[in-house]
């Protein structure tokens, strides 16, 4: 079973700093996310560098991906 990991990021519209869990099942997946301040939606990518651990990043919607 695996339990959710507390990640803090920071909102890319408004700067505020924002603790989320992350389920490490969603390695792998893109999703997005309302800010709890802004309410802007954020898109969030997760992915691993051992599998255990999930590392996520963050990015506005309009932000281009390379």
């Amino acid at each position: 079973m695996a339990f959710l990991h507390e990640e803090l990021i920071t909102c890319p519209y408004c700067g505020e700093s924002i603790t989320v869990l992350i389920d490490p099942e969603d390695i792998g997946q893109e999703y997005i996310e309302d800010c709890q301040v802004c309410c802007k939606p954020i898109n969030f990518s997760v992915s691993s560098e051992t599998d255990e651990e999930p590392v996520v990043f963050v990015r506005a919607e309009n932000d281009i991906v390379y």
